[in-house]
């Protein structure tokens, strides 16, 4: 598949690259282009998909109403005790403060609600319109700290200066200031922090699991399912395991720099990433003790005992269908594009939206030759490298779902959405059975496309598809 009959604006040609084809780099990690209505979320988002999973911290958006659309049920980062973070507060600003600030309707609705809820600490964000009208939301912070005796932190995340991967950067940022600060007590030598992960659906649990198991003891998890507490003591730990790299690297950074705990890049998704993250940090702590090497080997044998021969009967299903993927990201694509592999399906399209150049370069080295490699992409490019490819499945998130099912073809959510457990070997199986349910349901055949390619027995142009469409 080439990109030749896919109208791209001139400005994004550089963020597209077809694999094999002698294109050595992609342009990425840049501002999106005017009017190109790009998939990615802004700073704001990119702070709050990190910091939110913290369930015992009062999570607090200074900004107007609109901002705080992350309630009960949208993001399904689950607590194995307090829920407060599935709250969602705002200071609602209006057009009066927007005019004459809304800092002193920050420093009450902060007050009011800690004095309420008794949190173990506080995240304040700051919105567009808090940074246009220049409230200073860290001197309010400050002053409500000294006075309530808990963690109140300003999140720098004005969404307008810059993209998701920013917002990142500033909630770790905000995470440093916990770090360092509470008693190591108690920490063995045989210790790691969990980060980058935001127990969609339990996974953490799952994970937490292995890692127990293996005779590791988990100071924190840094975010999902996690407490302030506890992080506050992470530095503690003599490992920091790190799987959302785009996430909490930055993070990880700061505790090698600050603290000399090393880290390590792993995923738990899929069949081979699973068990090398197990056998990686295995291989970290052998030195410590030489048997978590054997009982990281014992738990992946027994998983596959059960997993293997379930893959091979769906591989037999799903043997020459297509997929797409299209990830906030870039190193969960890493992992889903060998996932498909063991189901014996073809990755045409690879995209993230806060992809680097190593990221990309690595997807390089992985994908089949042919594959499009892109970056930061619209709806009507996807569109149109969906149609042109005919793609069984597209796998995404929230905003990628509108797209695949107005196409007529299959879409798995992969996102902080969704509330199935991908994540661990029940996590492949989960994913592969989700996969085959969803690229031979029925529903497929009645849609246009589908119809006119049966009934003329040949593949349809770009053209066809649009009419259809």
């Amino acid at each position: 598949m080439g990109t030749d009959s896919i109208s791209v604006f001139a400005e994004r040609k550089g963020q597209i690259l077809v694999a094999g084809s002698g294109q050595e780099s992609i342009s990425c990690d840049k501002q999106s282009l005017s009017g190109a209505v790009s998939q990615r979320a802004c700073v704001f988002c990119g702070a709050r998909v990190v910091l939110y999973p913290i369930a015992d911290a009062l999570h607090l958006v200074h900004g107007p109403i609109g901002c705080a659309a992350y309630t009960w049920d949208i993001r399904g980062a689950l607590s194995s005790g307090p829920e407060l973070h599935r709250m969602s507060f705002s200071t609602d600003m209006r057009e009066r403060e927007v005019i004459f600030g809304a800092e002193k309707k920050l420093e009450q609705s902060l007050r009011e609600l800690i004095a309420k809820y008794q949190p173990r600490g506080a995240f304040v964000y700051s919105t567009c319109v808090a940074g246009v009208i220049g409230d200073d939301i860290e001197a309010v912070c400050k002053r409500v700290e000294a006075d309530v005796g808990i963690p109140v932190i300003a999140v720098q995340s004005e969404g307008f200066k810059g993209n998701k991967r920013a917002g990142y950067s500033a909630a770790c940022k905000a995470i440093d200031r916990l770090v360092g600060t509470g008693d190591t007590t108690g920490i063995g030598p045989l210790s790691i922090n969990i980060l980058g992960d935001f127990n969609l659906a339990g996974e953490i649990w799952l994970i937490r699991q292995y890692y127990e198991k293996m005779g590791l003891q988990v100071v924190a998890n840094v975010t999902g399912d996690g407490r302030i507490d506890d992080i506050r003591r992470s530095h503690g730990a003599k490992l920091n395991v790190v799987q959302c790299s785009g996430a909490t690297m930055e993070l990880a950074k700061y505790m090698k720099e600050k603290h000399d705990v090393p880290f390590l890049r792993v995923s738990y998704f899929g069949i081979e990433d699973m068990a090398e993250s197990l056998y990686a940090v295995a291989r970290h702590f052998q030195d410590v003790d030489w048997q978590v090497m054997e009982r990281a080997r014992k738990i992946v044998a027994d998983e596959l005992k059960t997993l293997v021969p379930e893959m091979k009967e769906l591989k037999k299903r799903l043997q020459g269908k297509t997929a797409a993927i299209y990830v906030g990201g870039a190193f969960k694509a890493f992992s889903l594009i060998k996932a498909f592999r063991h189901l014996g399906m073809k990755v045409t399209l690879v995209g993230s939206q806060t992809g680097t150049e190593e990221d990309y370069r690595e997807i390089q080295q992985v994908c089949d030759p042919g594959t499009v490699i892109v970056d930061d992409a619209n709806p009507l490019e996807l569109g149109a490298f969906l149609r042109d490819n005919d793609v069984d499945i597209l796998v995404g998130g929230v905003k990628e779902r509108p797209i695949a099912y107005k196409l007529g073809l299959g879409f798995c959510d992969h996102n902080h959405e969704r509330k199935l457990a991908l994540e661990g070997f029940l996590g492949m199986r989960n994913f592969a059975k989700e996969v085959a349910a969803t690229v031979e349901s029925p529903i497929w055949k009645l849609v246009p496309r589908r119809i006119g390619r049966t009934t003329a027995g040949t593949s349809l142009t770009t053209e066809t598809v649009g009419k259809e469409s």
